[in-house]
């Protein structure tokens, strides 16, 4: 979708600065497929004036001309205050192909910089390219990462790096931030056509009954409240869920200091830069609760358009009551799953979560130990599973395992059946941060053999794949605690 909302209060023509002596880092022929990109034998595409269009370098390409290249303004909550005005400071959108947006980040200053240089880092660009695709293949909504284009270009953040461009993709980067700047601007036109737009392109739904912009308050909260529960259930931390990161569409979006879980801490924090722990993983639900808060307060004077205030606040305050409601279904849902649980029983959240609490306090792996589950059978042995062995208190947890045998029971599903239906709902790999950095290392010495390897085992997380089993492990103990921070 074309971001069709143009002036100089919206966005500002952006041409991309060009990046010198481009080369390819790496290349999802998935997202290519997304907008018709004709690949060639090698994977990449066959008209290799891609690659100059995908640095920043040229605006055309085959049928396709870029002619009106921008940035867009928004404002936003960093870390739970007001920022005022931030926006595209670093993510170039160059428009619509195929209904879907492409954007390069990484590829220059914009207006909206502020005292950034507009580029992105080799380190920080293969994290995103390897998650947005890893996270594409678990099922959960996310922009795409079409490639990573790298050069010599010195970078400087803590260290002197070198500059990439990840190019991306989405049906539209339409985010709450959007929605906060020009209601705190009081500017309702735009408000309004800013909604108008995101109904007519992805919530038809909303406008066909009264009350539009309710309705497409609700659509939006419930996609996110959806979004974190797939997070939770993976073991996904975003790192900084501020409301300018959050999408109107429900999409995973912004990748920077992210991390999935290895030993299941409640608590883990995967940004060194949050030192207070606002965006935990055991917070991510309640956050991005209060993100959608923002929302509705950002989108009052939409439904003040056909209610009173005090009946616009009560809508909006009861259709935000939902939120928990939605996310703590789809939470249990997941979580049963997980457990090969097909049917709903009283009791089913208790043992989710005293499974839970057993992990946390041995720090038990989160993504190993869910996918070793599928082994028991409703016949089994405690003797026969291998994993009780990673709790310190024995008692315990052979407790918990002999009322989940006796919650098997009641299911109608045989052993085999419930395996593969586990093993569909467990990802067997995943983006651990050891796997990552170790690419990256390969990739500063200008070996991407291993983005690749990476790219390819990532796009299957739930097969088997025995020839990569290495990869499914834990990290060794020297790399358990990796973190990352804003800097890219």
């Amino acid at each position: 979708m074309p971001f069709t909302l143009r002036g100089d209060d919206v966005c500002q023509p952006t041409p991309p600065t060009p990046l010198p002596n481009p080369y390819w880092v790496a290349f999802s022929a998935d997202a290519a497929n997304l907008i018709h990109i004709k690949l060639g034998a090698n994977g990449l595409p066959q008209d290799e004036q891609w690659l100059d269009v995908l640095a920043g370098n040229e605006l055309h390409v085959g049928e396709y001309t870029f002619s009106s290249p921008i940035s867009t303004v928004y404002s936003g909550h960093q870390f739970g205050s007001w920022a005022g005005q931030l926006g595209d400071g670093r993510a170039i959108l160059l428009g619509d192909i195929h209904h879907q947006e492409l954007q390069l980040k990484g590829a220059g200053r914009t207006r909206y910089s502020r005292m950034g240089d507009g580029r992105a880092v080799l380190r920080s660009s293969i994290r995103e390219f390897l998650c947005s695709e890893a996270m594409h293949a678990l099922g959960i909504p996310t922009s795409r990462a079409l490639a990573v284009v790298g050069s010599k270009q010195a970078v400087r953040r803590e260290t002197l790096e070198t500059a990439a461009v990840c190019s991306r993709i989405a049906p539209s980067f339409i985010r709450v931030g959007h929605f906060e700047h020009f209601a705190s601007l009081q500017n309702n036109v735009r408000l309004k056509e800013l909604a108008d737009l995101l109904i007519s392109e992805f919530y038809l739904e909303c406008g066909i009954e009264k009350d539009p912009y309710l309705n497409l308050f609700k659509a939006i909260s419930s996609r996110n409240a959806k979004l974190v529960a797939q997070w939770q259930s993976v073991g996904f931390c975003h790192g900084v869920l501020n409301s300018d990161n959050i999408s109107a569409l429900g999409l995973t979006i912004d990748y920077g200091p992210f991390g999935f879980l290895d030993h299941f801490e409640i608590d883990h924090i995967c940004n060194h830069s949050d030192q207070g722990g606002r965006y935990a993983y055991h917070r991510q639900p309640q956050i991005m609760h209060w993100n959608m808060a923002c929302l509705a307060s950002a989108m009052l004077p939409l439904l003040e358009l056909e209610h009173s205030p005090e009946e616009s606040q009560d809508l909006l305050r009861s259709a935000l009551e939902e939120f928990p409601v939605i996310y703590a279904k789809e939470w249990q849902q997941l979580f049963r799953l997980k457990l090969g649980l097909q049917l709903a029983h009283d009791g089913d959240t208790k043992l989710i979560e005293r499974l839970l609490q057993a992990m946390h306090d041995s720090q038990v792996d989160f993504t190993s130990f869910f996918r070793s589950l599928s082994n028991i059978g409703k016949n089994s042995q405690l003797s026969d599973f291998a994993q009780r062995d990673q709790f310190i208190d024995r008692d315990n947890i052979d407790h918990w395992f002999n009322d989940y045998i006796d919650r098997l029971q009641l299911e109608d599903m045989s052993d085999d059946s419930r395996r593969e239906l586990m093993n569909r709902s467990n990802p067997k790999y995943i983006l651990r941060n050891h796997l990552a950095q170790a690419a990256i290392e390969k990739a500063q010495q200008d070996d991407f053999s291993e983005i690749e390897k990476l790219h390819r085992i990532l796009s299957k997380p739930f097969d088997e794949q025995q020839e990569y089993d290495a990869y499914s492990k834990p990290p060794p103990l020297d790399m358990q605690r990796v973190a990352v921070s804003c800097s890219s």
